[in-house]
């Protein structure tokens, strides 16, 4: 057996928490590799939301065991809310035995947060859009071997190396100015820390082996999205961690020849949170309308999410990156109405137009060159059978399949697990 990888292929919020509760039911289990409490993934049905942000999109399938992998960063306060807000909605992962946590998973503390918001708040103009929830500066300690992880709770000295850690952020801290008082939040921590305690731990990268060579299926979960990877994302507008397939391996333990399918999720436009460079954004009534039509706020900090045509550069890349080999759709059912749709096809610069995704596009804007598309009208979100898809949608979606060389097997036609459409 394989692992297969699914992610986002744009700016994140791509939908990706939908999909994995659409599929889940085909797996074993579903396994979260990187990111952390920033991440906001939306699962919708039976009338009722729920959003996700360290928990992997698995955990209501009642056969499928949901791990943590160890390239996740973990807020225990967060976690903590999340299995409480489950508890009250009937859904109780830890007392059925549904979630996993890897000991080699690093922990996010009260002052992880305090040092990003310091940070953020230095930078000014030019700060990187962060959602302060403390995930820069604990990947910083991790690659700098001072972190905290899992595993560290369960010593007997625990507590001094928290306090040691602690130390270390005040000292830095102190350079931005007064300390804030991070007590009530401590404490909070600690108990939360105690909840992590009572939740079955283990070594990532011999569970998911083991579930290989049994030869049951397993399905690797990422949040945010390529474009964002600290690698090859928009530099240095990106996350911290490794949002590609490749961070499936080091963040669960996996070898590269182990890796099956990889789903690919793209929104039929574009959005994107924060800061950074967006070559199609649209600062016009058209990405107002957008942003309304598909409620583009983020579900983790509730941003107004910027918005854009369909970047093609951008998704051929990201789908270079990852080796996809299928892809998903979604939001298709926002751009019902529009007359005319359109897709960047090329980057002009001042000496060259490129079809590809450059060094630089921070530095120097490009500008778009779009294609026009015709539009569609029809209301997407009843449909349940592909025959009901309209003709102009249909030739939207061969479009893109040319342009990109990889099949759309999935398209998503609104926010419930059931309006999922399988076209391949």
């Amino acid at each position: 057996m394989a692992v297969d990888v699914l992610l986002g292929l744009q700016w994140g919020d791509e939908g990706k928490g939908k999909i994995v509760d659409v599929l889940c039911p085909h797996y074993d289990l579903i396994a979260r590799f990187q990111g952390g409490p920033n991440a906001g993934h939306t699962l919708e049905f039976d009338g009722q939301k729920y959003v996700l942000n360290t928990i992997p999109s698995g955990i209501f399938n009642e056969k499928t065991l949901n791990l943590i992998g160890n390239g996740v960063v973990i807020d225990p306060i967060t976690l903590k809310r999340e299995l409480d807000n489950l508890k009250k909605a009937g859904f109780d992962p830890v007392a059925k035995g549904k979630l996993v946590i890897a000991r080699k998973a690093h922990l996010i503390l009260p002052t992880h947060q305090l040092l990003d918001a310091a940070s953020e708040s230095k930078m000014g103009a030019d700060k990187i859009g962060s959602t302060l929830k403390g995930i820069g500066p604990t990947y910083m300690d991790k690659t700098g071997r001072n972190g905290l992880r899992v595993g560290d709770t369960m010593l007997p000295d625990f507590k001094e190396r928290y306090n040691k850690l602690v130390e270390k952020h005040k000292s830095i801290l102190i350079h931005y100015g007064e300390i804030p008082d991070f007590s009530e939040k401590e404490t909070a921590f600690f108990e939360a820390v105690e909840l992590l305690k009572s939740i079955p731990h283990a070594d990532s990268e011999h569970l998911v082996n083991k579930y290989l060579k049994e030869g049951k299926t397993v399905l690797a979960e990422g949040a945010q999205g390529t474009m964002l990877d600290v690698d090859f994302g928009s530099y240095p507008f990106v996350t911290s961690s490794n949002t590609t397939a490749a961070g499936a391996c080091t963040g669960l333990g996996i070898a590269p020849k182990n890796i099956g399918e990889v789903i690919g999720i793209f929104k039929a436009y574009c959005t994107r949170v924060g800061s950074g460079p967006f070559p199609t954004e649209l600062e016009n009534e058209t990405g107002e309308e957008l942003r309304k039509l598909g409620h583009e706020f983020g579900a983790t900090t509730g941003r107004p999410r910027r918005t854009g045509w369909i970047d093609l550069p951008a998704l051929k890349y990201a789908i270079l990156l990852n080796g996809v080999t299928q892809l998903v759709m979604t939001k298709a059912d926002v751009l019902s109405g529009f007359d005319k749709i359109y897709a960047c096809t090329h980057y002009a610069y001042p000496t060259e137009t490129i079809d590809y995704m450059p060094y630089d596009i921070c530095t120097v804007k490009p500008e778009p060159v779009l294609k026009e598309i015709e539009g569609w009208h029809e209301d997407l979100t009843g449909i349940t059978e592909i025959n009901q898809i309209p003709e102009k949608l249909k030739a939207y979606i061969d479009f893109l399949e040319a342009e990109v060389g990889v099949p759309v097997k999935y398209l998503s036609v609104g926010p419930d697990r059931k309006q999922t459409l399988i076209l391949q």
